[in-house]
């Protein structure tokens, strides 16, 4: 039973090797009912060369979604900049009822002034209409914020295009450091290093503010410790190295605290670390494994993966009492929850006839569904706005990304332009 136990908690911290290397979004399967929309190219004032094609990052954004099919450019009959100067009959011909107009007004010290419109074609308006200024290095971010305000603004959600992606790489090439931490922005691009090791690096997790993040390394002496990095100065420290096991860390929604998964006494159970006095709580005593806690959103209570009903399930620990209850009842194994941010939906790693894959659990109508089919699917990843999931998986050998929506229905590939990727956690709104 030992031997079985320890070789279950080593899957649960396995991961492949990969590169650094940009993503490359790839679509792979949208809904029929997409939504068509118009994106016109921004008008630039003074005809300035501009480092960003702002709307072809929003249309992209758009499409991304899965909600959303814009319209191509060289279909378009007319380019207005705002309402005030659009031919509606050039869009009611297209069947298309938005369009995303602006331009871009070019100031001093590499700044610029950005003004946007969504118009409604039927009504011959403007639903939304405002006005940005960002730096050179900032109009990408910009970009995803127009986005998501037009994504929140159509369908009453608010858009995630202007949120990141942390993970782990390998690249064995490099002798010296082949682990690599890094984050980039949620489509893809602006890809940055936050550290570098010789030995492993796993179990990335953001804090709720996304300025820090928690994560497991071996470096050092070879042993796991647990560190918390600033992403904006570097600094970065030690907040647990007992003896054994230190892993898993997740933030709380307040931001003072990391749940994680200790084996200092024994079997690996779950405690939560104060980060500003210290204080150490045991949370579960169990000689079997409790592992991956995640919080929910009110902050009195965690998911966890535990091993006491004889294989992998789901419990969910009231913090206040201490009792737990199993959630997860879908076949012998299921591990690695996430939550989506309403608290209704519960995701995690769902094997089935040897398969793994991401499935989907409504805690409300207590439904179960499967949304992945690789066979290859793990650590699961929830978008702040819970319409989206990512996940490491498999492609003809090689670890790359994934994110499929809640229902299904949209499926986004993110491979590495090289090499091979794991371990996604998904950035709170920033």
């Amino acid at each position: 039973m030992k031997a079985v136990r320890n070789i279950w908690f080593l899957l649960l911290l396995s991961f492949a090797t990969v590169a650094n290397a940009n993503l490359v979004i790839e679509i792979t399967q949208g809904r029929d009912d997409a939504l068509p929309i118009a994106v016109v190219p921004f008008t630039v004032e003074n005809g300035a060369q501009m480092p960003e094609d702002v709307a072809q990052i929003i249309s992209d954004d758009l499409k991304r979604s899965g909600l959303f099919k814009p319209v191509p450019r060289g279909d378009l009959l007319s380019w207005p900049t705002g309402h005030k100067d659009a031919i509606w009959r050039d869009f009611r011909v297209m069947k298309t009822e938005y369009v995303v107009t602006g331009r871009v007004e070019p100031l001093e010290n590499s700044r610029y002034r950005i003004h946007f419109e969504l118009l409604d074609v039927n009504a011959e308006s403007s639903l939304l209409a405002w006005n940005f200024v960002s730096s050179n290095v900032e109009l990408r971010p910009t970009a995803h914020s127009i986005a998501d305000e037009v994504f929140q603004q159509l369908t009453g959600i608010r858009g995630a295009f202007n949120t990141r992606i942390l993970y782990v790489t390998v690249d064995r090439s490099d002798k010296r450091y082949p682990y690599r931490l890094q984050y980039a922005d949620a489509d893809g691009h602006r890809v940055r290093t936050l550290v570098r090791s010789y030995e492993p690096i796993m179990s990335p997790s953001w804090s709720p503010d996304a300025t820090q993040v928690a994560y497991v390394s071996f470096e050092g002496n070879g042993l796991p410790k647990v560190y918390v990095h600033n992403i904006k100065t570097g600094d970065r420290r030690v907040v647990s190295e007992y003896a054994g096991i230190n892993g898993a860390p997740a933030w709380s929604p307040d931001g003072k605290q990391l749940a994680l998964t200790l084996s200092k006494d024994g079997a690996p159970n779950i405690y939560t670390l104060n980060l500003v006095t210290g204080q150490l709580q045991q949370r579960t005593s169990s000689r079997f494994i409790e592992t991956e806690p995640r919080w929910m959103a009110d902050g009195q209570s965690l998911i966890y993966t535990s091993s006491r009903s004889g294989g992998p399930q789901i419990y969910q620990l009231d913090l206040r009492s201490g009792d737990s209850k199993r959630l997860s009842f879908n076949g012998p194994y299921n591990a690695r929850p996430d939550i989506t941010p309403d608290g209704r939906h519960l995701i995690y790693v769902h094997r089935k006839s040897g398969r793994f894959n991401i499935g989907v659990q409504d805690l409300v109508r207590d439904t179960f569904n499967v949304l992945t089919t690789s066979g290859m699917d793990e650590s699961p990843s929830v978008a702040p706005n819970g319409t989206m999931v990512i996940y490491g998986t498999q492609q003809r050998g090689t670890g790359v990304l994934e994110a499929i929506s809640i229902d299904g229905r949209v499926k986004v590939k993110l491979p590495s332009a090289k090499g091979e990727v794991r371990e996604p956690a998904w950035s709170p709104f920033l």
